[in-house]
Order: C-alpha cells, then sequence, then structure tokens
C-alpha cells in the first residue's frame, strides 16, 4: 500500500496548492472591480462616453444586454453595407461597382451567419463569445479602407460618408468586442474559483482519508469482478484529479479567446480571418 499512500498524499499537497493558487487569481481578478471614487467614476464616464458615441451613429438607444449591444452594431453595419451598395450601384466606374458589390455581400453574408449565432444567446455563454470572434471586423476595416484609397477620386461625397461610417461602426464593433471579452474573462475567472473550491474540498476529504486510513484489509470481497480495493483507489484518483481536468478546460477556452483577439483594429494574425479574398488591380 506504499505507492497508493504516496499517491494520495501528492494528491493532497497538489490540490491544497492549487486551492491556494485559484484563490489568489480569483482576488486579483475581484481587485480590479475595487478602487476610489474617482477611478469608478473614470469608468463610469467612459462607459457611457463610449455609448454615447456608438448612440450617435445607431440613431438611438443602445441595448444594455452585451450580447445585444453587439447584435445592434452588426445590424447597423449590415444595413450601411447594404446602402453602400445600392448607392455605389448607380457611379459609372465599373470596377468600383464590382469591388463595392463584394466587399458589401461579405459584410451582409457573414453578419447574417453572425446573427444566427447570437440569437436566443445570454451573455456568460460561450457562443456569444464565439460569434463575436466570427465576425471578423479587422479585415472588413481593411478592405473598406483599400476601397476609399483606391477609388478616391471616383466616390462622391455620399458615397465617401457611408465608407466613412462603415469604418466607424467596425471600429465601434472591435471595442465593444474587446470589452465584453474582458468582461468574459473576469466572469469565467470567477466561475473558476467557485467551481475549484466546490470541487477540491471534497477532493481532499476524500484523498486526505484514503492517505491516511486506507489498508488492504479495509475492502475486502469482490464486486463485478474486481476487488473492491482497486475501485475505492480508482474512485478516489478520479475525485483526486477532477479539480485538475476542471481547470484545464477553463484554462484551454480562454487560452484559445486570448490568442485569437491578441491584436485589435486591422491587424489579421490568422489567414483564417479572412472571409474572401479580392484580387485588386
Amino acid at each position: 500500500m506504499g505507492p497508493t499512500r504516496y499517491l494520495f498524499q501528492a494528491f493532497v499537497g497538489a490540490l491544497i496548492t492549487g486551492l491556494t493558487l485559484v484563490v489568489t487569481i480569483n482576488q486579483l481578478v475581484l481587485s480590479q472591480e475595487l478602487g476610489p471614487l474617482g477611478s469608478q467614476r473614470e469608468r463610469m464616464s467612459g462607459a457611457m462616453g463610449f455609448r454615447g458615441d456608438v448612440e450617435d451613429v445607431l440613431g438611438s438607444v443602445s441595448p444594455p444586454e452585451p450580447e445585444a449591444f453587439l447584435q445592434a452594431l452588426i445590424d447597423n453595419s449590415r444595413e450601411r453595407a447594404q446602402t453602400l451598395q445600392e448607392t455605389v450601384s448607380e457611379n459609372p466606374n465599373d470596377d468600383l461597382v464590382k469591388y463595392t458589390n463584394q466587399i458589401t455581400n461579405d459584410i451582409i453574408e457573414n453578419a447574417e451567419v453572425v446573427t444566427d449565432q447570437l440569437e436566443n444567446r445570454n451573455f456568460g455563454e460561450y457562443a456569444v463569445v464565439k460569434a463575436a470572434l466570427d465576425y471578423n471586423y479587422s479585415y472588413k476595416i481593411y478592405q473598406v479602407q483599400r476601397l476609399r484609397d483606391k477609388y478616391a477620386d471616383d466616390l462622391s461625397d455620399e458615397e465617401l460618408y457611408l465608407l466613412i461610417d462603415l469604418l466607424k461602426i467596425f471600429t465601434f464593433f472591435g471595442s465593444a468586442r474587446e470589452h465584453i471579452k474582458t468582461l468574459y474573462f473576469q466572469w469565467e475567472l470567477v466561475d473558476l474559483s467557485r467551481g475549484i473550491i466546490y470541487s477540491s474540498i471534497p477532493a481532499i476529504a476524500v484523498t486526505g482519508t484514503i492517505a491516511l486510513y486506507l489498508a488492504p484489509a479495509s475492502f475486502s470481497g469482490i464486486t463485478f469482478g474486481i476487488d473492491n480495493l482497486i475501485w475505492i483507489v480508482s474512485a478516489g484518483t478520479a475525485i483526486g484529479t477532477f479539480p485538475f481536468f476542471f481547470l484545464s478546460t477553463y484554462i484551454l477556452r480562454l487560452a484559445t479567446i486570448a490568442k485569437r483577439t491578441l491584436a485589435i483594429g486591422p491587424f489579421i494574425l490568422r489567414g483564417s480571418e479572412r472571409s474572401s479574398d479580392i484580387e485588386w488591380k
């Protein structure tokens, strides 16, 4: 029984260390919500200022829910893309009309896909963040800027204003997505801390009991052709390792999101973020 006892003693030490580490992470996350009145007022002013800028473009009060806020920006970008497409269709430059149709069709199709993903979703679900990541605003900013610069002399004032408004919506979406991603990270880290505490305490109790009191004669007999002692050791190992698997799933998900959103603005780190390639002449 020596190896088994050493194994469960190691479990106890690792669980206590992991529990302490996760509680520390939780304190760091919560410390960001604490601060003097001046700091809280600056946070409020920044949030209200951003909402005000967005509402000036939307022409209405922005939704309070994060997923609905993103949806409002996506809907507005789709509407502006449709308006731009209709307006540019009367331009005498055929190449300008061609490239505008390609860009706006991509925006409209992508917006429809993301809208379906956001339907009936609530903040806190991974599906909301995944849908926001699937709206590749960075590539759209690049394409719209390329179109504006290449055909600056052929664009009418109305068409130019529509392009600028579309760029503005994409920049708002990028800022909103980064903020909502930060809120989601905080949300998940708090849930992670709670889950680790809830699972580690029973795990420490079980592995500690096995390390202290397990003996060859403790569980005699056979069940389903296997010694009862093997069942107990296997169950204790599963309970002892559960908090680590729980932690791994959260960290992998957060790390994947962080990697996909390392850059903000018109920077493309992965080829898959290009929804469609346009061969510019």
